[in-house]
C-alpha cells in the first residue's frame, strides 16, 4: 500500500445496467441482452478505482437507508475503499444510475442523485481534517455545487492537490472557485460546454485544453475517447497522447479510471505527461470489463499493459 492518501468527495450510486443491441431513440422500446445492478458512481468509481491501484482512500459522501446503500458500502469496503465517513440518510433513496449499453460499448446514461444530493457544505466542513491531511483531493459534479466548492476551498486553503472531473456536463458554466484547481480532466462534451469550442479534432482540443487553463485550472487533462487525450501543463506546454488500441465492451467506468489513476500517478511523483499516459492506459483497460467498478484495473494488471 502507498503511503500517499487521497480524498474522494463525490457520488455513490447503484448502477443498473442494460445490455442490448442499440440504444433506443425517443420513445423506442428495445429488447435487451441482459441486465445487472453494479455499484457505481463517479465518486465511488474512483475511490475504487485509487484503492485498487493500491493507495489509501477516503470516500466522502451519503447512501440511503435502503439496500441499495447496505450493498454499495459493503462493496466499497470490500474494495478497501474507507468509509467511515460515507454518511447513511434516513427516507431517502440511495443515487441510482440507469445505464444502457450497446454492442458497440456506447452507453446512454440516466443518474438519479438520491442522497447524493443531501450532501451538504456542513458535511464537508466538519471533515475539514480529513481533506487537510490528504495528498490529493478528487471531486466530480454528482453531488450539489457549493458542497463541490466547499471541499475545494478547504483543499486549497491547506495546500492539498485538486483534481475537478467536471462530469456530469455541466449547464451552465462553473464559478472561478470551482475552475482554479490543480488538474482540470473533462472528456470532449464537458470541455466544449465549458469553454464554448466544439472539440472534434486534435486543433480543437488544444485551443480547448489552453481556453480551460484561461478560465482558472492550472493543468489540463482533456480526455479524448478513441484519440486519447489531450493535456496542457502549468507553463501552457501542450501535448497529445494517442489512444491505445483494444476492443471495447463498455466505456461506462473508462472516465473515472482515467482520473483516479492520474491523480495517483501525481501524488507519486509523475509529471503531468507521464500522469496522463498512467491514466489513458487504466480507462483503456477499464473499456475491457463491463460495469463500473468492476472494470477499474488493479496496479499489476496496470504495469502489465505498461510494460513495466
Amino acid at each position: 500500500m502507498s503511503p500517499c492518501h487521497i480524498v474522494v468527495v463525490g457520488s455513490i450510486n447503484m448502477d443498473l445496467v442494460a445490455r442490448m443491441t442499440r440504444l433506443p431513440r425517443p420513445g423506442e422500446t428495445v429488447h435487451g441482452q441482459s441486465f445487472q445492478t453494479i455499484p457505481g458512481g463517479k465518486g465511488a468509481n474512483q475511490a475504487v478505482a485509487v484503492a485498487r491501484l493500491g493507495v489509501r482512500v477516503t470516500l466522502i459522501g451519503r447512501v440511503g437507508e435502503d439496500s441499495f446503500g447496505e450493498a454499495l458500502l459493503r462493496s466499497l469496503a470490500g474494495h478497501g475503499v474507507v468509509t467511515e465517513q460515507v454518511l447513511v440518510t434516513p427516507e431517502c433513496s440511495s443515487g441510482v444510475a440507469l445505464i444502457g449499453v450497446d454492442e458497440a460499448g456506447a452507453n446512454s446514461i440516466t443518474v438519479v442523485a438520491g442522497a447524493n444530493g443531501r450532501l451538504t457544505v456542513q458535511d464537508i466542513e466538519s471533515r475539514a481534517e480529513i481533506i487537510q491531511a490528504a495528498d490529493a483531493l478528487i471531486v466530480q459534479l454528482e453531488t450539489p455545487l457549493d458542497t463541490v466548492a466547499a471541499a475545494l476551498r478547504i483543499a486549497k486553503d491547506a495546500g492539498v492537490r485538486t483534481i475537478l472531473d467536471p462530469a456530469p456536463a455541466p449547464s451552465s458554466p462553473l464559478p472561478p472557485e470551482v475552475m482554479a484547481v490543480d488538474v482540470i480532466s473533462p472528456n470532449q462534451t464537458e470541455a466544449e460546454l465549458l469553454t464554448g469550442i466544439v472539440v472534434d479534432d486534435l486543433a480543437s482540443a488544444e485551443r480547448a485544453a489552453r481556453r480551460l487553463r484561461e478560465l482558472g485550472a492550472r493543468e489540463v487533462a482533456l480526455k479524448l475517447g478513441h484519440r486519447g487525450a489531450m493535456l496542457c501543463d502549468a507553463e501552457g506546454r501542450v501535448e497529445h497522447v494517442p489512444a491505445m488500441a483494444v476492443d471495447v465492451v463498455d466505456t461506462t467506468a473508462a472516465g473515472d479510471a482515467f482520473t483516479a489513476a492520474l491523480t495517483v500517478a501525481l501524488v507519486e511523483g509523475c509529471s503531468l505527461s507521464d500522469a496522463v499516459r498512467f491514466g489513458s492506459a487504466a480507462g483503456t483497460l477499464a473499456c475491457l470489463t463491463l460495469g463500473a467498478q468492476t472494470a477499474m484495473p488493479s496496479r499489476a494488471e496496470l504495469d502489465q499493459f505498461l510494460g513495466r
